[in-house]
């Protein structure tokens, strides 16, 4: 295997040299002694400029900068926002940058693999090492703040941006979060945690009011936004949700994020999701993005106008004070003060691609989950002949940049559309990659791309060894129409008549694979029986090495280890949870009625078969689960309060009370990693779902190698939130149960956790 060294370090190996990387609480601590000591030399006028964002529009500066000196050296540069310098404390500015995947609107920067690819290799390493590589481009182009990473829940499987983060599972969720966070951070730049929160739907995003119960909300919501404090996170972006508007929202600003996470950083807001002065100001935001009221107005709700609020009397000083203290502090938490290079984002810029290209690569392989493969047809040994049929295995004619944020589907879908997305330096079709390698085999490829001609997909697939059939669905940001899209799915269905085009091959071709590009679920039902289709591969969004990577499974160059992050279901009603598409004149509503029980918590405790369930995958191997041991306690009844749950302020309550120990060995006959998960079953009288994902690892293992496997359990993930007594609670109802297997329904072994 091809890049094997990387993926067989483990998460204890991970831990040891990301530890260094942590930014323990007394950095925080030191950081906010400079940023004070900066502060006290500032005027009021000085202390807004930290708070409000500049957009660089000529018409802004000029309505503006005579009414308060505002300070020195605006940006010129295209940074999707700046803060303006200030000269008296040698502060240069800062620079905020999409996106989520990579640097965007710029050149010679990468196009990493989407977050919920990342999330589909459920391996720490390659989440952190992916944050590593994106924090090194950022840095290298001159950005302070990368706005990303995305990490609301896949509570809606035809959610627009869904696809940004990293699936339908708060643990999961919350590991790739943390490890994205330690990895930009690692090189000096602000990551930002967004959106904060329940910004679980695209359409009517700006009217719209997510009415979440509170136990939901500390359970599944705001778990991985927890354990970015936990990494020390710079920043935090509001969303838009409405009715009580999120960036002036006081129980959540300043109750959730403040007070119970423990949030020493700085809250920004959404780009024109800033709706007031002193009730933002006062009700726990911090920066105003990107500064005016409307583009090119020339107004802003911070600014001069926050200036005068304290003069009034609305907003108080203090609160100013501790805007523009968590802005620097932030600066200086991650060394910026000293020697960071300016932006340079323009044509001429530096090129700071490196070797992440093999990375990604690498990344793309392990994200590909393998769902079917009937009597071993892959790997594929030396096929006579491959049919490559399917517009999603070519290349978009006019350039993988050609529409504007990505807003089209033609050809390899490498990424959605919208805010979240970067530049291609290039896009590896997977037409291109499986000519190159049949070459080497002397294979003859016999291509068909389009979607819509399904006389000639059934030409091409007559006769040849192997059919491969490639099939999309995509969806992005709110405001761009795709195919009639706008931001999040219309259905659950393959786009361009996808389920024909397979039906249309399989009719001809008994040794049909399915290859899918998505960002998210699609179903899949009418023909993933048929006895001619063998295979299914589920690509992901890999980014521009989406066709190397994928020909480094179908070849067994990688042996496959990717695991579902979300729920494919046999119909879309299965699910317990909709887009609504409805309009209202006033807030359109938005009950999370389903509470706990998303994406497979609900199959579960409906007792409703998925096609395919969370966490499943197949290898080109097999493994062995033994010997389960569970050793340490919790005590019973015993809870803790939500402040103490917090980023670093009471570390015992993340430490490990219980350890469950198993035995893992390959006794297969290839090499490979396996992905053992952990679920607990809290007692029944606490309506828990059935099982909870508290635990993973990637585990490399050779033929015949077995390995012990710990995985440690803390207080905090063996407790409830308890709604009446506003605290984390173990239950004192009964015990807590233990299954450790390769899926949410593939339990292979059982413990219970002893209660004292």
């Amino acid at each position: 295997m091809a890049r094997v060294s990387l993926f067989s370090l483990t998460f204890a190996t991970l831990l040891s040299f990301v530890g260094a990387q942590r930014a323990a609480s007394t950095e925080w601590d030191a950081a906010y002694v400079k940023a004070e000591a900066a502060i006290a030399n500032l005027s009021l006028s000085e202390k807004v400029i930290l708070t409000t964002g500049v957009s660089g529009n000529p018409l802004y500066s000029t309505l503006f900068m005579p009414i308060r000196t505002i300070g020195e050296g605006y940006f010129s540069s295209s940074c999707t926002g700046n803060i303006a310098s200030i000269g008296n404390i040698s502060f240069p500015g800062i620079c905020l940058q999409d996106s989520a995947l990579g640097v965007k609107s710029t050149q010679g920067n990468s196009a990493f693999p989407a977050g919920i690819t990342v999330a589909a290799t459920w391996n720490r390493t390659l989440m952190y090492l992916r944050g590593v590589a994106m924090g090194e481009e950022f840095r290298g182009k001159g950005v302070n703040v990368q706005l990303g990473p995305y990490m609301n829940l896949m509570r809606l499987p035809a959610s627009g941006r869904a696809w940004e983060g990293f699936g339908a599972d708060p643990y999961l969720s919350g590991e790739g979060a943390y490890q994205s966070v330690l990895g930009i951070q690692s090189r000096g730049v602000q990551a930002v945690a967004k959106h904060f929160i329940n910004n679980e739907q695209e359409r009517s995003r700006a009217s719209s009011s997510s009415n979440v119960d509170d136990r939901t909300e500390h359970e599944l919501y705001l778990h991985p936004f927890l354990r970015s404090m936990q990494a020390n996170v710079a920043a935090v972006m509001c969303s838009y949700i409405n009715n009580s508007y999120a960036c002036e929202n006081n129980a959540t600003l300043n109750g959730y994020l403040k007070g119970e996470l423990g949030f020493r950083g700085w809250v920004m807001s959404d780009w024109y999701a800033t709706h007031s002065t002193a009730d933002a100001a006062n009700h726990g935001l911090d920066v105003t993005m990107p500064g005016d009221v409307l583009p090119g107005s020339g107004i802003s709700w911070f600014g001069e106008t926050l200036a005068i609020a304290v003069d009034v009397g609305t907003v108080n000083q203090s609160r100013v004070d501790d805007m523009a203290t968590r802005i620097l502090a932030a600066w200086y938490l991650l060394g910026q003060d000293q020697d960071y290079p300016t932006p340079n984002l323009g044509s001429g810029g530096p090129d700071v691609q490196g070797d992440h290209a093999s990375l990604i690569r690498t990344i793309d392989a392990a994200g590909t989950v393998l769902l079917k493969n009937d009597k071993g047809v892959l790997p594929l040994t030396a096929p006579r002949s491959i049919a490559v049929i399917g517009n999603g295995a070519g290349s978009n004619p006019s350039g993988p940049n050609a529409c504007a944020d990505r807003s089209c589907d033609d050809g390899v879908l490498g990424m959605g559309w919208g805010s979240g997305t970067a530049n291609y330096p290039y896009l590896i079709a997977p037409i291109d990659a499986i000519t190159n390698r049949s070459q080497t085999t002397n294979t003859t490829v016999v291509p068909s791309l389009s979607d819509s001609d399904l006389n000639a997909a059934a030409t091409a697939g007559t006769g040849t060894d192997v059919a491969l059939v490639f099939i999309t669905a995509d969806s992005g940001e709110f405001g761009y129409i795709v195919e009639w899209t706008d931001g999040d799915r219309n259905n659950l269905n393959a786009w361009h008549n996808g389920d024909d085009l397979v039906q249309k091959v399989a009719s001809v071709n008994n040794n049909t694979i399915v290859i899918v590009n998505t960002v998210g679920p699609i179903i899949v039902d009418a023909w993933i029986d048929h006895p001619n289709v063998t295979g299914l591969i589920w690509s992901g969004l890999p980014g521009q090495e989406a066709g190397n990577g994928l020909i480094d499974v179908l070849w067994g160059d990688y042996n496959p280890s990717g695991r579902l992050p979300y729920t494919i279901a046999k119909n879309q009603s299965d699910y317990p949870a909709q887009v609504n598409f409805n309009i209202s004149l006033t807030t359109l509503q938005i009950p999370y009625s389903e509470g706990l029980f998303i994406d497979y918590r609900h199959f579960d405790q409906a007792n409703i078969e998925p096609r395919y369930e969370f966490g499943f995958g197949l290898s080109y191997t097999t493994f062995d689960y033994s010997g389960i041991s569970v050793s340490g306690s919790v005590t019973s009844g015993s809870n803790y309060n939500a402040t103490a749950v917090g980023a670093s302020l009471d570390a015992s309550l993340h430490e490990s009370a219980v350890s469950v120990t198993f035995t893992l060995q390959n006794n297969g006959t290839v090499a490979g990693h396996e992905i053992p998960q952990l679920y607990v079953t809290f007692p029944s009288s606490l309506n828990e779902p059935p099982y909870v994902l508290k635990g993973f690892d990637s585990v490399f293992l050779v033929p015949g190698q077995f390995e012990q496997v710990t995985f440690n359990l803390s207080p905090y993930d063996l407790s409830y939130w308890n709604v009446e007594t506003q605290m984390w609670e173990v239950s004192s109802a009964g015990e807590i149960g233990v299954t450790i297997g390769a899926s949410s329904r593939d339990h292979r072994l059982f413990g219970q956790i002893t209660l004292q």
